[in-house]
């Protein structure tokens, strides 16, 4: 990157912050930093300044789930910098101002070169700012079909914390998040050791009992990986998996709100039930996100890109998303009438919060400037400019 710009005056916007909306704002930025936030426009010479034009101004949004983006599979065995510069001024344009690359169940010779590739990103002064860590949705899951989703089974597996350790260490330690089913042999124990060694732990691709998903969260697991998905799909209408993770108030969900994994009324159901203050949005996107519809061969499978989802047919299950969380934001909007500020927090300061990024996720004196820049068009997110430690990284203009 670029020297950061020391001074930065962004004026003129409504600025959305955790308890509603200041009009007429303005911020003041130097070195990065967040140094003021006011109601009135605040004389800063010398400072490069930004007319936000009676816009949206909010922090950027945050991705804890996200497979690929722009052309890009961040498990892609031959992945490089440029490969992830690709994809990471392409989130930009999207708002993500943070995202955690997610790879999935896989040999462990698979998984250690994936992650020491992504390690290489975390190093790079061009994409290390926009992700603080990993994310691993599996091996360590439910082998059952429908719960495994598109994931292979023959690489599921039963919990193995050395195994784990050694990709972590190929990781660089960055993996921040794991997904984890908590009624396989080990899964406790081993929730018990992440929890103890700092990664957040997430149950999903799972079939667990109210009581085991109760041990899980006891032991120290806090989220819930795309709930209402990774699900077989005919279920027992009063013991499924969903119930207890939905009662449970010490796990927080999250859902892919693109229409397609979960359609308007279970989004509703589930933010009526969790609130604003448990949810986190995520795309769960694939790399053929922006690619023309068909047939895709991704390592072992044969994918379906349609128009608005992606397929695996060979186990009658979703594999993924193509819609960015920018677009899930909008979503939550419309489908649950839930205010802006409550949809961006949504995206921006509950991950945060969860996987301690505390430097980022919400507008207030001594935040990172993460922040972007939005108007609502048919009540969608444009974004207008995205900007990453007081650095313009994106404009639309």
């Amino acid at each position: 990157m670029d020297s950061l710009v020391n001074i930065l005056k962004v004026h003129n916007c409504q600025i959305v912050i955790p308890n509603g909306i200041i009009k007429n704002g303005t911020i003041i930025v130097r070195s990065g930093i967040i140094e003021e936030v006011s109601e009135n426009n605040i004389e800063s010479p010398g400072a490069n300044e930004i007319d936000g034009g009676g816009n949206f101004l909010a922090p950027g949004l945050i991705d804890l789930q996200i497979n690929g983006f722009s052309g890009v599979d961040f498990s892609d065995q031959n992945l490089t910098i440029e490969n992830l510069r690709k994809a990471t001024s392409a989130l930009w344009k999207f708002g993500v101002t943070s995202f955690f690359p997610t790879v999935i169940t896989n040999s462990q010779t698979d998984l250690l070169k994936s992650f020491s590739n992504l390690a290489k990103a975390c190093e790079d002064e061009e994409t290390g700012i926009s992700i603080p860590g990993f994310h691993l949705e599996g091996p360590y899951i439910s082998p059952v079909q429908g719960y495994r989703g598109a994931h292979l089974e023959k690489y599921i597996r039963e919990p193995d914390y050395d195994e784990f350790s050694e990709l972590q260490k190929s990781s660089g330690n960055h993996i921040k998040l794991i997904t984890v089913a908590p009624e396989i042999n080990g899964a406790i124990p081993f929730i018990k050791n992440c929890k103890e060694s700092g990664v957040v732990v997430s149950l999903g691709h799972h079939n667990g009992s109210s009581g085991i998903i109760r041990q899980a969260v006891d032991a120290g697991a806090t989220m819930s990986t795309h709930l209402g998905n990774g699900c077989a799909n005919m279920i027992n209408r009063h013991d499924n998996p969903f119930w207890p993770q939905l009662a449970d108030d010490r796990l927080t969900s999250t859902i892919i709100a693109d229409g397609f994994h979960l359609n308007e009324d279970e989004v509703k159901c589930f933010y009526r039930i969790k609130s604003a203050e448990r949810i986190v949005l995520v795309s769960d996107a694939l790399d053929l996100a922006g690619l023309p519809p068909g047939e895709y061969k991704r390592g072992e499978k044969v994918l379906l890109l349609t128009p608005d989802v992606v397929k695996y047919p060979a186990e009658n299950v979703l594999a993924g998303a193509v819609m960015p969380v920018s677009g899930c934001v909008s979503n939550m909007m419309k489908f649950t009438q839930c205010s802006l500020g409550n949809a961006i927090q949504m995206a921006s300061s509950n991950p945060a919060r969860l996987l301690g990024l505390n430097e980022v996720g919400k507008i207030g004196k001594g935040k990172r400037a993460d922040l972007i820049l939005f108007s609502l068009e048919n009540g969608r997110l444009v974004i207008l400019k995205t900007i990453i430690a007081g650095r313009e990284v994106y404009s639309k203009y």
